[in-house]
């Protein structure tokens, strides 16, 4: 079983603006409306490889009610908590002819204490030895920065991999609970160890630091176009970047994490790990808002990618 958590999920609204500029009028080429927030896109990734997971979290309001109709329209099982603030609406801006993508993202909505325990017992429940749970996304209002820590140590207790996709304070606490897998990119790597990292085995040598101070499984290091670095305490693989057409760069670190996700559940080496995280991240950028890749062009990136072993 894969579960992912999302705590503060939104309808992303993209809207497509041709030369955008600021203190103007600006036309509107082209909009569209998604479920999303980060759980909630790698539930969706994971339905478009095939597989199946259970989306769970915080919905509320018409937002929530819409959010929850749209995942069931996609066959996609959830079990969310109804909350009494309204889910949030992120706009998203792309520039086709400048290739800029501009996000305008809301704080959340305020949850309280007894909304934010009913979701965790809910989520920790009915989860078992091998299973996968992937926690992702910001903080709503009045949650507290130590919940996926939390929940970190009660899984690990039972054998359920986690797998940790958040920044700042929330994700720093969580990495004190030994995560199985985290995601940052290289200047959240550069962060967090306070350095600079100017090649491909620095990258390795940093994240190898991490692996030891917080007996971390696998540390997966996103490069932007450049590529992705796959490590663990003994294997670290460079997976190259493809030139495509980006028509959205939203959603592609859910898309790499859901490709994780099943990666760990299937046991596969981390040869095919990296294949699968990379060519599933690329097909994302590959469409527009937040939709997924589709499963023959997944497969059809999964072949060009070219691994480098560090």
């Amino acid at each position: 079983m894969i579960k992912t958590l999302t705590l503060n999920p939104a309808i992303d609204e993209t809207i497509s603006i041709e030369n955008f500029r600021l203190d103007e009028v600006n036309r509107i080429k082209q909009s569209r409306k998604d479920a999303a927030g980060k759980g909630i896109n790698v539930s969706k990734v994971i339905k478009a490889l095939g597989s199946k997971s259970i989306a769970m979290g915080l919905l509320g309001g018409d937002s929530g009610e819409w959010i929850h109709k749209e995942l069931k329209k996609m066959n996609i099982e959830s079990d969310f908590v109804k909350t009494s603030g309204e889910t949030r609406v992120n706009i998203k801006i792309v520039d086709p002819q400048n290739k800029t993508f501009t996000d305008l993202n809301a704080k959340g909505a305020f949850i309280s204490e007894e909304e934010t325990n009913l979701v965790l017992r809910k989520f920790t429940e009915n989860i078992s030895e091998g299973d996968i749970a992937v926690l992702a996304g910001s903080l709503p209002q009045n949650v507290p920065d130590n919940v996926y820590q939390n929940i970190i140590e009660k899984l690990s207790k039972i054998g359920v991999k986690t797998i940790l996709d958040a920044s700042g304070s929330s994700f720093e606490k969580g990495l004190e609970a030994g995560p199985s897998l985290i995601k940052p990119n290289v200047e959240e790597l550069e962060m967090l160890l306070d350095i600079k990292i100017n090649t491909k085995e620095e990258v390795a040598i940093a994240a190898r630091k991490l692996i030891e101070e917080y007996d971390i499984e696998y540390i997966v290091v996103s490069d932007g176009g450049n590529g992705s670095y796959f490590i663990t305490k003994s294997e670290s693989v460079w997976a190259k970047g493809i030139k495509v057409d980006v028509k959205s760069t939203v959603g592609a670190g859910d898309s790499m994490v859901a490709a994780l996700a099943l990666s760990l559940e299937r046991r596969d080496n981390l040869e095919n790990m990296a294949k699968w995280a990379a060519a599933t991240s690329t097909a994302n950028v590959m469409t527009e808002g937040t939709q997924t890749g589709d499963l023959h062009t997944i497969e059809k990136l999964y072949s060009q990618i070219e691994i480098e072993l560090i």
